[in-house]
């Protein structure tokens, strides 16, 4: 979102007149930052020559942005049979897809086989389920690294407490199950954790994943997951991914060289991707002044429609887009949710806020409507996608016939 004139701006529109247009709260997306995003990944962090991306489909799964994504020639990365089908559906084929089920059930193991999916297996129960149910098939391992880092506690996806993946430690129990039920392991794969912004983890995963690579022979791919961070706080640097991938590449290709064979690396980026593009427009219809002489914003959102506040803290910046030359005051940011929880923001500055203005909560491309929910029998927004001139609906307001509709009365 930029300002120009006095106005912000997305693509060739101020966001007041979409939002104007289409109503409130509503969330749009700027497809020309993904595509700016993807660009970046490809030339900063795919700087081996074998490298792929899976998009993380969890971030957001609106076909409308998935199919733009696809097109642009990433894979997807999968965590649910559901995404697999919407990854198949956005034009993806099945080799351009992996599926890191957690606790998958059989029925998921089954499908997404039957697919031609391949599957990313986490534990190994399920390893020997798999082997017993597709004895000589081809899988790859999700290995924890014990190394974890992301913006939020529970974020993290390594480390000696994770539920995630298969120790570090058991590569021979994994090896002596493959062997039992000739299985073919053609990938090794970790994720550390999401949001992070310092290399030095990633880094150090990365050699814990190549020790357990060249134990392994007749792999196709290592894959490094992903969880690239995005600056959300003013006082955050962007994540220097030029120096991240030339490391990573180093590393990779002299991996390669003693291991023997050229292998793809893969990464599987998902906030990096959506995160930045994403803007969620909510009209200010209450003013009030708490006993502790608080202003408090009341907006038409609430932590139904993002919850990363509620959830886990997370700072999203806050525009008054109505007035953005106004006089800073101080305020704490509140939804219309009946939980004490349902805060975006407090003590943050902004422009004079007035009854009847519009702000945008900023950074949630990634992990905003893909979390959302129907709590207490509120309708999802609207979703628009800004394409220079061109402004979509990619998913229509909610109503609450909608909601009536699921239930057989």
């Amino acid at each position: 979102m930029k300002l120009e004139n006095g106005q912000y701006a997305i693509g060739n529109h101020t966001v007041l007149e979409v939002a104007q247009t289409y109503g409130t709260p509503l969330y749009v997306y700027n497809m020309e930052t993904i595509r700016d995003r993807v660009h970046e990944l490809k030339e900063d962090i795919g700087q081996h020559p074998n490298t792929e991306f899976l998009y993380a489909i969890k971030a957001n799964y609106n076909p409308h942005i998935v199919r733009e994504i696809v097109q642009l020639g990433l894979g997807i990365d999968a965590v649910s049979l559901e995404e697999v089908h919407m990854g198949l559906a956005c034009g993806a084929l099945p080799p351009q897809i992996m599926f890191t089920g957690n606790n998958m059930t059989d029925h998921e193991m089954r499908t997404v086989h039957e697919l031609g999916v391949l599957l990313n297996i986490g534990s190994l129960s399920r390893l020997r389920k798999y082997g017993r149910a597709f004895p000589g098939s081809r899988v790859s391992i999700r290995f924890n690294p014990n190394i974890g880092i992301a913006s939020h506690e529970t974020n993290i996806t390594g480390g000696p407490d994770s539920k995630f993946g298969i120790s570090f430690q058991a590569v021979a129990e994994v090896k002596a199950i493959a062997q039992e039920y000739g299985l073919h392991i053609v990938g090794v794969h970790q994720h550390i954790g999401s949001g992070w912004l310092r290399l030095r983890e990633p880094i150090l995963a990365l050699d814990v994943i190549l020790s357990i690579a060249k134990q392994f022979s007749g792999l196709e791919f290592v894959d490094v997951g992903g969880g690239f961070g995005v600056p959300y706080q003013p006082q955050e640097n962007r994540l220097d991914i030029q120096t991240l991938g030339s490391q990573i590449a180093k590393r990779f290709t002299q991996f390669c060289s003693r291991y023997g064979k050229e292998l793809v690396l893969r990464f599987e980026p998902g906030r990096y991707v959506v995160a930045e593009s994403g803007h969620l427009i909510t009209e200010v219809n209450t003013l009030k002044e708490s006993i502790s002489r608080k202003t408090i914003i009341g907006t038409d959102t609430g932590m139904n429609q993002l919850v990363r506040t509620a959830m886990y803290g997370s700072y999203h910046p806050i525009v008054n887009i109505s007035n953005p030359e106004g006089m800073l005051q101080e305020y704490d940011v509140t939804g219309n949710i009946c939980e004490c929880a349902d805060f975006f923001a407090r003590d943050r500055m902004l422009s004079e806020v007035r009854e009847g203005d519009l702000l945008s909560i900023d950074v949630v491309g990634a992990y905003g409507m893909s979390m959302a929910s129907n709590y207490q029998l509120r309708g999802l927004p609207a979703e628009v996608l800004v394409d220079g001139d061109v402004v979509t609906v990619i998913r229509k307001r909610e109503a609450f016939t909608d909601l009536l509709g699921r239930y057989d009365m």
